[in-house]
């Protein structure tokens, strides 16, 4: 199988993975922004279900902020490494300031991608959570282990395109995994796409507008633009 044009197209073929889930009052597809949106955008109108959001963002250690002490993700959710905060002593007052910093940029985002639409309710729902790609995952598991602490019924991490050995990890970490290609050796996420642009705060908008009005006026599968 070779590289997926753009994340629209792998949107679609992924959705084909999914079909499981077409036309399902029970399901949501939330998008890791801002790359896994145009992917998800596609999911969501073939399988005719909402599509939303879930931002997390990483609370990195002052000075050394590749160090991930935990993440804050849409829903006002924290998680903590609790190994690390205990190994390194982290004092509470630096993990509120740094949540804080993140948190205001987590709601700025929000805005700007969803306006004063409501967030998504996933309590007792199926969650499709959709990125485009799994390298490490490290953002994917952010969000899956946030999205837990709102009791959503079932979890299903969904990618283009995934390193074999993450995907294989998430098996054990959410209740379904699809990636329909995971090459070997992986190179990268965008090794997988001729076109892996930047998607833009304005693109991210427009998709989840049209989404809304695709959905509210029934046009499954249907082709649209985005302008």
């Amino acid at each position: 199988m070779g590289p997926y044009k753009d994340r629209r197209e792998a949107g679609r073929k992924l959705a084909q993975e999914l079909s499981a889930y077409s036309g399902r009052s029970d399901v949501v597809v939330l998008a890791l922004p801002r790359g896994g949106v145009p992917v998800a955008y596609e999911v969501a109108r073939a399988l005719g279900v909402p599509l939303d959001i879930f931002i997390v963002r990483k609370l990195g250690l002052p000075g050394r902020e590749e160090l991930a002490i935990g993440a804050i993700a849409s829903g006002g959710v924290r998680v903590l490494n609790d190994d690390i905060v205990q190994a390194l002593m982290i004092p509470q007052t630096m993990i509120e300031t740094v949540t804080r910093r993140e948190l205001e940029e987590l709601e700025r985002r929000e805005r700007v991608y969803r306006g004063d639409r409501p967030g998504p309710e996933v309590r007792d729902r199926t969650v499709i959570l959709i990125d485009d790609g799994l390298a490490t995952g490290a953002s994917m598991r952010a969000a899956v282990a946030a999205l837990r602490l709102q009791n959503p019924a079932r979890i299903v991490v969904a990618v283009p395109t995934a390193a074999p050995e993450t995907c294989e990890a998430f098996r054990t970490v959410v209740d379904e995994i699809v990636s329909p290609m995971t090459p070997e050796p992986f190179y990268g996420v965008g090794r997988w796409f001729e076109d892996f642009s930047q998607t833009s705060d304005e693109e991210v908008w427009a998709l989840l507008e049209q989404a809304a009005r695709h959905l509210q006026h029934g046009q499954k599968g249907s082709p649209m633009e985005v302008v």
